[in-house]
C-alpha cells in the first residue's frame, strides 16, 4: 500500500470530519440534542485521530539510527494503536456516558431543524470521505475482500480510515433515527438512546483496531504471496539448491526483513557461495521490493543426515537412552562438511543450528 494513497484518504477524511464537528456542535447549542453532543465530540475525537496518523507516517520517515538500526518503521503502528485508544476513550466512552445521562434524564428537543439539517449534512460530507478511502484501498486490496483486507493489511492508515467512516456513517443514521423518534413521540428518551448506541459503536470499532494494530506491533511476517516470491527468488538451482528454513517479519509497511539458511553444494568454494548469495539478494529485491533487510546464512544440506536425524528422532520415546540415541544420531551438517563420516559420533561435538529435522529436512518455508 503506498503512503501516498493513505495520506489522501487520511487527509479527505481530516477535512470532512473537521467541518462536521463544528456543525455538530452548533446544532447541539440550539437544539440541545445529546445524539447531536455525542456526534460532535465523535468528529472531533476522529479529526484528532487522522492527525495522529499524519504524524505517525511523519515520524516513520525519519532515518535510521545506532539506537534504532532497523529504522522507524513501526511508529506508523503506534499511532494506529494511538488512535483506538483515542477512539475508545474519547468517543465511546462518552458517547455511553452522554446517553445513559440522556436516559436517566430526557428533556425535549428544540429547533429540531438545527439537528436534522445537520446530520443530513454530515452523511453527504462522510459519504465524500468514505468514496476516497474506498477509491485509495481498492488500488491495492486487488481480489481480497473487505474484511481479509482490513486484517490482512500491513500499512494501518486506510484500514483505520475505512472503519472510522464506516462508523461514522452508522453512527449518524443512528442518531438521526434517535433525533427522529423523540421529535415523533415527544419522548427525549429515544434521543438518549441513540447516543449510546453510538458509544457502544465506537467502542466495537475502537476493538477491532486496538487488535489488528496489536498484531502489527508484535510483528507480522510477510504475505503469503510475497513469501512465495520469496522462496522463488532464493534458489537457483546451482549454488542455491534450496531452502533449510525462512522467516520473514515488517519493520514497517513498507519495509521487510528476510533472514533464510539456504542449502548449498559441499564442494562450494566460499567465492562461489559469496556470489550466489548476493545473487539471491539481488533476486529477491527484484521480485519484492519493499524487502530492504536481506540476511542469508548458508549451510550444507544433507540428505543422508536428514534421514538419520529424522530415523533417531522418530525412535526416542520416553527413556533417557533412547534420547541418548537420537542426539549421537543427529549429526551436524558442519561435521559432514568438515568430511566426518555423518553416521559416526566425532570425538568433540560440533556445533549446528537445531538439533532438529526440520533445519535438514526437505527444502521448505517453515516460518509461514
Amino acid at each position: 500500500m503506498s503512503a501516498s494513497g493513505g495520506t489522501k484518504a487520511i487527509v479527505a477524511a481530516l477535512a470532512a470530519n473537521l467541518s462536521i464537528a463544528v456543525a455538530k456542535f452548533v446544532a447541539f447549542l440550539f437544539s440541545g440534542s445529546s445524539s447531536m453532543l455525542a456526534e460532535s465530540v465523535h468528529s472531533l475525537a476522529d479529526s484528532g485521530n487522522q492527525g495522529l496518523l499524519l504524524l505517525g507516517g511523519k515520524k516513520a520517515k525519519r532515518e535510521a539510527t545506532p539506537q534504532h538500526p532497523f529504522g522507524y518503521g513501526r511508529e506508523r503502528y503506534i499511532y494506529a494503536f494511538l488512535v483506538s485508544i483515542v477512539l475508545f476513550s474519547v468517543g465511546g466512552m462518552f458517547a455511553v456516558y452522554e446517553g445513559y445521562e440522556k436516559i436517566r434524564h430526557p428533556h425535549e428537543i428544540t429547533a429540531w431543524y438545527w439537528p436534522v439539517g445537520v446530520l443530513v449534512f454530515a452523511i453527504i460530507a462522510e459519504i465524500f470521505s468514505f468514496r476516497t478511502a474506498i477509491r485509495e484501498s481498492n488500488q491495492t486490496r486487488g481480489d481480497r475482500s473487505w474484511t481479509e483486507f482490513v486484517r490482512r493489511s500491513k500499512a494501518p492508515e486506510l484500514p483505520v480510515v475505512l472503519l472510522e467512516d464506516l462508523g461514522a456513517l452508522v453512527g449518524l443514521v443512528l442518531a438521526l433515527g434517535g433525533v427522529g423518534l423523540a421529535l415523533a413521540t415527544g419522548n427525549g428518551v429515544w434521543d438518549g438512546i441513540g447516543t449510546l448506541c453510538i458509544g457502544i459503536l465506537l467502542i466495537v470499532i475502537a476493538i477491532i483496531l486496538a487488535a489488528e494494530t496489536k498484531s502489527l506491533l508484535l510483528g507480522e511476517s510477510a504475505g503469503l504471496e510475497e513469501v512465495e516470491k520469496i522462496k522463488a527468488a532464493v534458489v537457483d538451482g546451482d549454488t542455491v539448491t534450496g531452502i533449510i528454513h525462512m522467516r520473514t517479519l515488517h519493520l514497517g509497511p513498507e519495509e521487510l526483513l528476510v533472514a533464510a539458511k539456504i542449502a548449498v553444494q559441499h564442494d562450494d568454494t566460499a567465492v562461489e557461495i559469496a556470489d550466489a548469495i548476493n545473487a539471491a539478494e539481488s533476486r529477491i529485491r527484484d521480485a519484492v521490493p519493499i524487502a530492504r533487510v536481506i540476511y542469508l546464512e548458508p549451510d550444507i544440506f544433507n540428505a543422508a543426515a536428514a534421514a538419520s536425524t529424522a530415523g533417531a528422532s522418530a525412535s526416542a520415546t520416553s527413556t533417557a537412552g533412547a534420547g541418548a540415541a537420537s542426539a549421537s544420531a543427529s549429526t551436524s551438517t558442519e561435521a559432514a562438511a568438515a568430511g566426518t563420516d555423518p553416521g559416526k559420533p566425532s570425538d568433540a561435538p560440533h556445533p549446528k543450528d537445531s538439533g532438529t529435522p526440520q533445519d535438514l529436512g526437505t527444502p521448505k518455508d517453515l516460518g509461514h
